[in-house]
């Protein structure tokens, strides 16, 4: 009985002291099952005339092939501590039959955020420069929980709030 014990005992403090718990378990690699995010602040989209307006950033350390980014941009603010957070894929329609269109791809090394429309973009700078994107990276972990199934993706605080991220903890993202 005495032995039965202390396996027991053994087992129970090695599967406690083996993870953290969810929102903090780490594997061999360093990887983090921790929803993050990370922020382009004020910054310019490049033009090319093969992939027209982009930003381009790699990911360092590369994200899992389970791993789901999404991207918002931040189209206003209610005053200076209040942004306001549109998710892209987003179509602006600006009057007149102008659309703006912000796409975006990602891989497990990189993402592109696109800016594209059915006008000259060039001549409506005011959308292509001084731009602020928040991605956010959700792991696979996450994405395959029956329980974060009723999220709005397309909602950057439903999205905050399901994943437990800290306004405090969105990281300058830099090339």
């Amino acid at each position: 009985m005495k032995k039965s014990l202390s396996y027991l005992v053994l087992v129970v403090s090695m599967v406690f002291t083996s993870c953290i718990g969810p929102q903090g378990m780490t594997g061999d690699t360093g990887y983090s099952a921790e929803a993050e995010v990370f922020e382009l602040r004020n910054i310019n989209f490049d033009y090319n005339a093969v992939d027209g307006y982009t930003i381009y950033r790699s990911l360092n350390p590369t994200i899992f092939g389970s791993d789901n980014i999404l991207i918002y941009r931040m189209s206003s603010t209610i005053n200076p501590q209040t942004p306001v957070w549109q998710s892209i894929p987003r179509t602006l329609f600006l009057g007149s039959g102008a659309e703006l269109d912000y796409d975006f791809d990602f891989s497990r090394q990189d993402f592109t955020i696109y800016a594209g429309g059915n006008f000259n973009l060039s001549t409506m700078p005011v959308y292509l420069t001084n731009q602020t994107f928040r991605i956010v990276i959700i792991p696979g972990y996450f994405s395959n929980k029956a329980a974060q199934k009723n999220i709005d993706y397309t909602d950057y605080n439903a999205v905050v709030k399901a994943y437990h991220i800290q306004e405090s903890k969105v990281k300058p993202l830099t090339n």
